[in-house]
């Protein structure tokens, strides 16, 4: 994107300032476990795992602190004007909380047209009001060891759901290294096997199910 190549977006649109600050909000919540600006990491470990023969122990120590460094939420300054990177380098991805939002808006615009009663998936999953049966939605979770079989059931009702796993995209054959990266020591999630959320909106689902991948259960 330009603001990732440029270091600064000029009029940038609403939709992308909502959605910046949403992520800054949830980042702050999580003490940063959430951090939109970790795209350096995916660049450093793709990189590394897109040459041939490359090291199956990942890229080294100094690549990844290298990364680490441009990472940073608190150094993106986001108004209705102008969006901006405080160092050269940083770079976004949004795929953490990206979806959740799309979700939510596409439930937002059928219930302005009067649409209720309805579950919305675009990636991830919001009830419009309780089933048209008068029982809450049940949303099955994938097993991530098995993705064609389900590990557990939610009921939602007004809610959201979001999971999210190390097991979606893997840069490497072995499958130990992921898509989901600490934004503080800059390795992969490899903590759980995936994190399921229930919360009141699918932006808020995203997000946390994206931190609690990279944080301790206590």
């Amino acid at each position: 994107s330009r603001l990732n190549s440029d270091g600064e977006l000029a009029d940038p649109p609403q939709e992308l300032v909502e959605l910046l600050a949403a992520s800054a909000r949830y980042a702050r919540a999580t003490g940063g476990a959430f951090d939109p600006t970790v795209q350096p990491l995916w660049t450093v470990y793709a990189n590394h795992f897109g040459v041939a023969e490359a090291d199956p122990n990942g890229p080294s120590a100094a690549d990844i602190r290298g990364a680490v460094a441009k990472c940073g939420y608190q150094r993106v300054t986001v108004d209705a004007g102008k969006v901006a990177f405080g160092q050269s380098g940083m770079a976004l991805t949004l795929n953490g909380i990206a979806q959740g939002y799309i979700t939510d808006r596409v439930a937002e615009l059928l219930r302005a047209r009067g649409v209720t009663h309805t579950l919305v998936d675009m990636g991830e999953t919001r009830a419009l009001d309780v089933h048209p049966a008068g029982r809450p939605w049940s949303v099955g979770i994938k097993n991530p060891r098995a993705e064609d079989r389900l590990i557990a059931t939610v009921a939602l009702d007004n809610q959201a759901v979001s999971t999210s796993g190390g097991y979606g995209t893997e840069f490497d054959a072995a499958e130990r290294f992921n898509h989901i990266f600490d934004p503080t020591t800059g390795l992969c999630a490899n903590r759980y096997l995936s994190v399921s959320v229930v919360a009141p909106t699918a932006t808020c689902a995203d997000a946390l199910s994206t931190a609690f991948s990279v944080m301790p259960i206590d």
